[in-house]
């Protein structure tokens, strides 16, 4: 629908930034909680005008009250609705007549209730129903804070200031967005939006709002899944065309995924698999914890995504040193070697007494000279190295005197402008970096690092997000599919790959023993004898292979308790075995999963998810990511892999996949070798 030349859309996305950005607000309720909406509002300054709205009080929080929604002065830029799910659906209503900017639903007992599930459903319906096209935060949500210009429709305490610029952050949890806006590491909070059980307005439409923010420097996400898929490719999207990284800390798992339990794919992609691949595929960032999204956040605010991975780690102390190199072990960080320029300039501020590497340990001969530790920083940033880190940890304010910790602050300032590269001050715990030495180190442009494992976790965050590419081509999308479900055999799934190019065994199919006996003549030993109407062949004890002779397969087809059986030809020069998988996880696409295949697969937990469609460059990236990735080039003597066709093997199961959107493929294994690669088993199942 086109209305004054802007779609429905971008109607709407208008309607999210008078909603965020409000100069009037409704405060629908008389209770604490509104009351607490009208105290915040006052303390964060806002500017505009407030109404109250309340059937029968004259007043709320000293405010003159309005009888009702209509007899508002004028329609509302944003309303905070805080009386009962039914008073609720009616506000709306009322709110959406007249022609309001949007509003914050703070009831809950709609979708999110399990115990009234049914009644929640309706209850959510109805809301969507009277809201129209007003958008709207929750239900089940405490609303949001902007520091920028000053509007809190938050009905509860808030650790935030106003600011100039800053990142903004989106959550489905209001208490851990309260949480959030408790922290003293000196991070500039913009927003704080909360979105609740995102009835209407998700995730994805809110973030895309505050990245168009021109002071809103970078977007950390705490999701507990998807909101949708293609909303989520759209915000990816805009935020690369804005040049602001994206930060997620993702919670829970698939449960889609989860579903599909035949394969070992199933196992292996079966948890967050498919949430990992997609935010490697957007471009986003992906942290661990509240702490760690938070010192990310600040490096990408101050400093912005890392050109590489490499760093140059500083202290005056040897246990320092250790301490760094090893909290980096394990994460994708390096410390490269000294070039020789770096250790003629050390050794000349240093002299012969320090041993020169990186991480550095530079003792305490130049404490508190600045110009001499300014060098030595200068020194070690002269390498290839996207970030340098000094490590300092202050002492208490109340107890101690800090004033001898200023040298390095000011011999980092220093080093930082004679470099031009990028500083932090790494303080290895939470504790000892005070909240205003942390404002006046990132007032410098120096990061004020937080914490040592948060810290690594950051550098390691922007070094992805600074390493990453614009996709390919759009995600494939899991479709509804008609039909019961259906295992094909292995002979069907097997055809249905190779008209897509797989390769494949010659076979042949037999209904006795004496028939596959003759099958087996027919295709020349050794063969393969395969049992039909398993899942797990070797669990079932329904696969013999290597068998050289007529009477070796029929025996062996007498000892299996089936009614058919599949012979193939037995599959020479294996270099290594590949598990190549997808799954269908409607949250996320169809998820890619590589691993080491055959019997390797639950022995090795050695394996990489992707999302389809993915690059023919992406996947041989992924293959060299596995442990088993250096015997694909031959080891002790032995030939290499022919890379070039377990590439096409991997190929044409996407293709498969594009065409006919199964619920789940997996070739276990595909046998590569010198001369090629094929698939010795394979497994498809389709349908709901």
């Amino acid at each position: 629908m086109m209305r004054n030349g802007a779609t429905t859309a971008e109607n709407a996305q208008a309607g999210i930034d008078r909603l965020l950005k409000p100069r009037s607000i409704a405060v629908i309720g008389g209770g604490v909680w509104c009351a607490n909406v009208i105290d915040q509002c006052r303390k964060i300054g806002f500017e505009g005008d407030i109404w109250p709205v309340h059937p029968s009080r004259d007043a709320v929080a000293g405010l003159s009250a309005y009888r009702d929604i209509a007899l508002l002065p004028s329609a509302p830029d944003a309303a905070f609705v805080g009386i009962n799910r039914d008073g609720t659906i009616e506000a709306m209503r009322a709110l959406s007549i007249m022609g309001a900017g949007g509003a914050v639903c703070f009831a809950s007992g709609f979708r999110e209730a399990q115990a009234e599930r049914q009644d929640g459903q309706a209850k959510q319906a109805a809301l969507l129903e009277a809201a129209g096209g007003m958008p709207f935060l929750g239900p089940n949500c405490y609303g949001f804070l902007n520091y920028l210009d000053g509007a809190a429709l938050w009905p509860d305490q808030h650790g935030g200031v106003r600011v100039d610029r800053g990142v903004a952050i989106v959550t489905q949890s209001s208490n851990i967005a309260i949480n959030l806006t408790m922290q003293d590491r000196g991070l500039p909070l913009a927003y704080v939006v909360t979105v609740g059980n995102q009835a209407q307005t998700g995730i994805s439409q809110v973030a895309r709002a505050l990245l168009r923010d021109h002071r809103v420097t970078a977007l950390g996400l705490h999701i507990e899944g998807v909101d949708d898929l293609g909303a989520f490719e759209k915000m990816a999207d805009e935020a690369r065309a804005l040049g602001k990284p994206v930060v997620v800390l993702k919670i829970g798992k698939s449960d889609q995924a989860r579903a599909a339990t035949i394969s070992h794919t199933a196992s292996l992609a079966g948890s967050d698999a498919g949430a990992r691949a997609l935010l490697t595929r957007l471009g986003f960032g992906r942290a661990s914890s509240l702490s760690g999204l938070l010192e990310a956040l600040k490096l990408l605010h101050l400093v912005g995504p890392l050109t590489s991975n490499r760093i140059a780690s500083m202290s005056c102390s040897g246990g320092e040193a250790s301490l760094v190199a090893d909290a980096a072990n394990n994460h994708e960080l390096a410390f490269p070697p000294l070039e020789r320029k770096q250790r003629d300039a050390l050794s000349h501020t240093l002299g012969p007494s320090v041993a020169l590497a990186n991480p550095l340990d530079y003792h305490t001969y130049i404490w508190g000279d600045a110009d001499a530790m300014a060098a030595t920083f200068a020194a070690m940033m002269q390498g290839d190295v996207a970030l340098g880190c000094v490590v300092l940890d202050f002492p208490r304010t109340d107890r101690c005197d800090a004033s001898s910790w200023e040298p390095v602050i000011s011999a980092v300032a220093q080093a930082m402008a004679t470099t031009g590269r990028p500083m932090a001050i790494l303080a290895t715990l939470k504790d000892t970096i005070p909240e205003q030495t942390a404002l006046q180190i990132a007032e410098m442009g120096i990061v004020p690092f937080a914490g040592l494992t948060e810290a690594i976790e950051a550098m390691e965050i922007a070094a992805e997000i600074g390493r990453a590419r614009q996709p390919a081509a759009p995600l494939l999308r899991v479709t509804a599919c008609e039909g019961p479900a259906k295992t094909l055999s292995e002979a069907e799934a097997k055809a249905a790959l190779a008209a897509e190019g797989l390769r494949v065994p010659a076979s042949g199919r037999a209904g006795s023993a004496e028939e596959a006996a003759e099958t087996a003549a027919k295709l020349g030993f050794p063969v393969a004898l395969k049992g039909e109407g398993f899942a797990h062949k070797s669990e079932a004890g329904a696969i013999a292979l290597n068998l050289t002779t007529a009477e070796a397969v029929s025996a062996a087809a007498r000892a299996m308790c089936c009614e058919s059986f599949l012979i193939e030809e037995m599959v020479g020069d294996a270099v290594v075995e590949l598990l190549v998988g997808v799954v269908a996880d409607p949250a996320h696409g169809y998820v890619l999963t590589l691993a080491a295949g055959g019997v390797l697969t639950e022995l090795l937990d050695d394996s990489v998810s992707q999302l389809v469609p993915s690059s023919r460059h992406e996947v041989g990236e992924a293959l060299g990511s596995l442990k088993i990735a250096p015997v694909f080039a031959g080891y002790r003597g032995r030939p290499g892999v022919d890379m070039e066709a377990v590439l096409d093997a991997i190929m044409a199961v996407q293709a498969y996949v594009a065409k006919a959107r199964p619920q789940e493929v997996e070739i276990n294994p595909l046998i590569c070798g010198p001369n090629g690669a094929v698939a010795a088993d394979a497994l498809i199942r389709i349908g709901d």
